[in-house]
């Protein structure tokens, strides 16, 4: 079968390759999946690069999530069954293939409403989002909310669930012709980076400044996100696109009266199990009454997974970038 692999860390990614492997069969409490769809995420380039805390052993096929019909079931697994949608993942990776054997245990069936497209892009965005602004954020209705790296898949997500929970959201972008595309999919206030942002969103909160902020980028937009937070704000930390880890000085939260809160949604599920379901049941809920669906920017066949990788490292896409085997 295909599968794209990693098989030497490198910055440039010429490590990884799109190739021949054997194809799996499941082990007792496992299910054998033909994966219809799996989404690109910005962590899965970082683990080829050896950027990422997780750092699988080579060689590994890429990809944590994915959509897909149950081929056949191991040894002992009753919930699922051949012909079953199913949608979920692992952090050990193989979702970039086209078949995937992984615990039963780590998969749900896809809602109705939901395409394998669909499935895929929604789990690791919206529980992102979800763990970001419910349980770390406390976000309430009528918060501002202001959200960095607002185009990407797990920006957009927390944009749309921001929306839902009744907050009112600035998105940022370094992009002009993105601001447009935005405003359609929810923000009720669009900034572009390249001019700054922190007066900006001072003249639309009346001078009080965000409730929340959501910053996967750190480096200057988290310094500068400090001089627009409002007094007992809670100021995200997700990642560190720019390249540079900021640091900020304690008189300044001290002073302002702001929180700085680290955000790992998988590592809190991992910690609290219990609060880790409930949040997943809950988006997943939300999901199939139909309230909450991912966009996606582009669905791309396998042999142009590399064209989907460089969507995401030129910062071109809209949302999720989608592979279908």
């Amino acid at each position: 079968m295909k599968a794209f692999v990693c098989s030497e860390i490198t910055e440039d990614l010429s490590g990884t390759q799109l190739t021949d492997i054997a194809e799996p069969e499941p082990a007792p409490g496992e299910v054998k999946i033909h994966i219809r769809a799996a989404s690109l995420n910005y962590p899965d380039i970082l683990m080829c690069q050896g950027r990422y805390q997780f750092k699988p052993e080579l060689p590994f096929v890429v990809g944590m999530e994915l959509a897909g019909v149950v081929v056949s079931c191991g040894q002992g697994v009753t919930d699922f069954a051949p012909g079953d949608r199913v949608c979920g993942g692992s952090a050990k990776t193989g979702a970039l293939a086209d078949y995937i054997c992984l615990p039963a245990n780590g998969f749900r069936l896809i809602p109705e409403a939901f395409d394998f497209a669909d499935a895929a892009a929604f789990g690791a965005a919206f529980i992102t989002a979800y763990v970001s602004l419910v349980r770390r954020g406390r976000l309430e209705k009528g918060d501002t909310l202001l959200v960095h790296g607002a185009t990407g898949g797990v920006g957009l997500a927390t944009v749309q669930l921001g929306k839902f929970l009744g907050a009112t959201v600035i998105a940022t972008t370094g992009s002009t012709q993105k601001m447009d595309a935005l405003k359609r999919l929810g923000a009720d206030h669009v900034i572009n980076l390249s001019g700054g942002f922190r007066e900006e969103v001072k003249a639309l909160t009346n001078g009080r400044g965000a409730d929340v902020i959501f910053d996967p980028i750190g480096g200057d937009v988290f310094d500068e996100s400090t001089r627009c937070i409002a007094f007992d704000g809670r100021l995200l930390v997700i990642g560190f696109m720019s390249g540079r880890i900021a640091e900020v000085k304690t008189n300044i939260p001290l002073i302002k009266g702001f929180s700085v809160v680290g955000v790992r949604a998988g590592e809190y599920g991992r910690q609290f199990p219990e609060r880790g379901a409930e949040d997943r049941d809950t988006i997943w809920k939300w999901a199939s009454e139909g309230l909450l669906k991912p966009h996606i920017h582009a669905r791309l066949p396998l042999e142009k997974v590399r064209d989907g990788v460089d969507l995401l490292l030129k910062r071109q896409a809209v949302g999720k970038v989608i592979i279908e085997p």
